[in-house]
């Protein structure tokens, strides 16, 4: 019998180029904000938004970094979706989300409020961590977990 729905297959595959005794270990927001300035472009910190999630497994080593958004001057979007789909496929126990203000103020706005607890929220109803939230600038950092917010 001949199925009248057509629909496609889904394939949800994990793989590492990177052995577990090789990753970065994050143990302190400066960690994380070290491995942030790696991913960031030097020439583009400064001009425009860019959010991106670090994920990690359960001992708190890099599983890798998912960029998620690159926004304009001032702002950038923080799809919760596509960051739990980032977290989900990369296998991620634990996350970090992280983006930088070009203005050079590290202080969180009321968005960066409502996505870190909307994320942290959403996360551990599927059993992953939040485990801070960066505010990035070339020269500094902000992190929520340092500052008793997460």
């Amino acid at each position: 019998m001949e199925s009248q729905y057509k629909v496609c297959e889904v394939k949800l595959t994990y793989k590492s180029k990177i052995k577990a005794s090789e990753r970065e270990k994050i143990l302190s927001a400066e960690d994380a904000y070290k491995i942030l300035l790696s991913v960031f472009d030097s020439e583009t910190i400064q001009y425009k938004e860019f959010f991106k999630v670090i994920l990690m497994n359960r001992a708190n080593k890099v599983l890798g970094v998912c960029p998620i958004s690159e926004g304009g001057l001032n702002e950038t979007s923080a799809d919760i979706r596509i960051i739990m789909q980032a977290a989900i496929l990369g296998n991620a126990s634990a996350i970090i989300l992280a983006h930088n203000h070009p203005s050079g103020n590290i202080q969180p706005s009321m968005q960066d409020d409502q996505v870190t607890k909307r994320v942290k929220e959403i996360a551990k109803l599927i059993g992953i961590n939040l485990l801070d939230h960066l505010i990035i600038t070339d020269e500094t950092y902000y992190s929520y977990s340092e500052n008793g917010r997460i």
